[in-house]
């Protein structure tokens, strides 16, 4: 400790921009600055004298002489009361929050002791608010969450009741086709299926930008194969090019990218889809270049290309090219709406080049995955359709809702299958050890208390883990992010198509021919049948 003389412990008291005070070991006041008149409302002569506690409210002056003989013991620089609210006491007996500071001075051989006292009113109140601003936030975010909880669990649940009616709609329009034979009947059928399918591609497209609205659908990014997702798209559009005389066109692609590969899917089939939607004739071509780290995916045609006033506006819902003809509308002009939703999900940017008459491109980049130049995946040759005929094949279907069971089941009995209708997965699994084998396994995603999966898995571990089976679910998002690669395995987005499911039965059918002829030598059954899991009630 250094001795200060007076004049100067003065002169050094009243610069101080804090309320300073001089306290002695008794506790009595020996100086104080113009501050401290300022805060407490005594004038000098009023302070100078009294004893320090009668600047602090009375509940707590007891408590504070026995504080100040503990710090004269063991004398020291330090801040008052260190994690306690402290509260100073003005001349008109009102309180305020404070802040204080010791040091000890030593003086012609006495030992004082300077308190730095500052008024933390403001500092108190900005505190509260930010604690306030702080709680406000965290309920605010807490409510967001659960509306975003909310809006899935709607949209779940919509995404399963609006599609049911439609599937069930659908497969019964695909065996009325079958029973009826009359030109008529069949003209008037084929408008229904048109405009079944018309409603699916709407609600589907409507479902779809709920859920990017919503902030339901999060990336998941991984590294992916591209010829993997090249080769499902084949598999999804090769058939409804050709019907329009048109060629499909998949140039090779060796490449892993990096980012949501079930997201980026969805953006491909959506201009896949729009680029055969508006080809007349010619081809429709999807490739990717390799620029540097990144991997360019691009989708081309030589369709009616779009006008360079209509470019802005693609992208808003519900346009379309407007085309030098008396065409019908053909869709609802929402797949670009959400090819963009998605491209701004992912970050990415989709470069657009058209000539009206030429065709069109659309593209983006990709960050490259890990590990480049893996060998392209061969398609899978199947044997000829019908390998298997339908009434010696035994399949199990696995859906809860009565409607689309019994017009499944219709469906395939119309097809000459032998079809066994269950309600769980106890009762598929009982069916499956009567059959003592099944040929292709047909089950809803969601199940009440269990998954499309769960049941796979349980009846490959009953039947062998060669099964094939196709999934079918009202939310293919969910579905298919989770999957394994699983070659004995399809995936079908409700609503079915009736002819889709028919064909993709007919090619693991055909797929299985030579392991059937196999099993029929072995003995291992007679006959095969189709069986169909129910779990009543169950929510998608």
């Amino acid at each position: 400790m250094h001795t200060l003389p007076s004049t100067l412990a003065r002169h050094v008291l009243e610069a101080a921009p804090d309320a300073m005070l001089l306290v002695d070991a008794a506790g009595m006041v020996r100086h104080a600055n113009g501050q401290v008149s300022v805060l407490f409302g005594y004038t000098y002569e009023e302070i100078v004298g009294q004893r320090v506690e009668a600047l602090l409210p009375e509940r707590f002056r007891a408590r504070h002489q026995a504080h100040r003989r503990h710090f004269h013991d063991n004398v020291r620089v330090r801040p008052m009361g260190a994690g306690l609210e402290l509260f100073g006491r003005r001349r008109d007996g009102s309180e305020f929050p404070v802040e204080i500071s010791l040091s000890p001075i030593a003086e012609n051989g006495q030992l004082l002791v300077a308190a730095a006292i500052r008024d933390i009113t403001e500092h108190k109140r900005v505190e509260a608010e930010l604690i306030e601003a702080r709680r406000a936030a965290d309920a605010a975010r807490e409510a967001a969450d659960r509306a975003s909880q909310g809006k899935s669990r709607f949209l779940a649940t919509a995404s399963h009741d609006l599609r049911q009616p439609l599937q069930t709609l659908a497969l019964l329009n695909g065996a009325l086709r079958r029973r009826l034979g009359s030109a008529v009947a069949g003209e008037v059928l084929a408008q229904q299926e048109q405009s079944i399918g018309a409603m699916s591609r709407l609600l589907n497209a409507l479902l779809d930008i709920s859920k990017l609205e919503s902030g339901a659908i999060q990336p998941e990014p991984a590294d992916f194969t591209v010829a993997t997702l090249f080769e499902e798209l084949r598999h999804e559009f090769a058939t409804s090019a050709a019907a329009k005389g048109l060629k499909f066109d998949i140039e090779p692609c060796n490449d892993r990218a990096h980012c949501d590969p079930a997201l980026v899917g969805q953006i491909l089939r959506n201009l896949v889809s729009n680029a055969i939607k508006y080809t007349r004739e010619g081809w429709v071509r999807l490739r990717c270049l390799h620029e540097g780290a990144l991997i360019r995916i691009e989708v081309l045609d030589t369709g009616i290309g779009i006008p360079a006033g209509q470019l802005p506006h693609i992208y808003e819902e519900f346009f379309q090219v407007t085309e030098p003809s008396s065409r019908a509308r053909d869709g609802y002009g929402l797949g670009l709406t959400i090819v963009q939703r998605l491209v701004r999900l992912l970050d990415l940017t989709l470069d657009v080049h058209s000539e009206v008459g030429r065709g069109s491109s659309f593209s983006f980049q990709l960050p490259a995955g890990a590990a480049q130049r893996v060998p392209q995946p061969v398609s899978a040759t199947h044997a000829p359709a019908g390998s298997v005929r339908h009434d010696r094949a035994r399949v199990l279907l696995v859906e809860d809702e009565p409607a689309v069971r019994d017009a499944t089941r219709m469906l395939l009995e119309v097809e000459e299958y032998h079809v066994t209708a269950v309600g769980s997965l106890g009762e598929a699994l009982q069916a499956a050890r009567d059959a003592g084998s099944v040929d292709v396994l047909i089950t809803d995603y969601h199940l009440r208390g269990e998954s499309g999966l769960e049941v796979i898995g349980a009846l490959r571990r009953v039947l062998g883990s060669s099964l094939r089976a196709v999934l079918m679910t009202g939310d293919t998002s969910s579905a298919v992010k989770g999957l394994p690669a699983d070659l004995n395995l399809r995936v079908l987005s409700k609503p079915v198509d009736a002819e889709v499911l028919l064909q993709l039965l007919d090619t693991l059918l055909a797929s299985s021919a030579a392991e059937a002829a196999h099993t029929h030598a072995a003995g291992r059954g007679a006959a095969h049948s189709l069986a169909i899991v129910s779990a009543p009630g169950s929510r998608r």
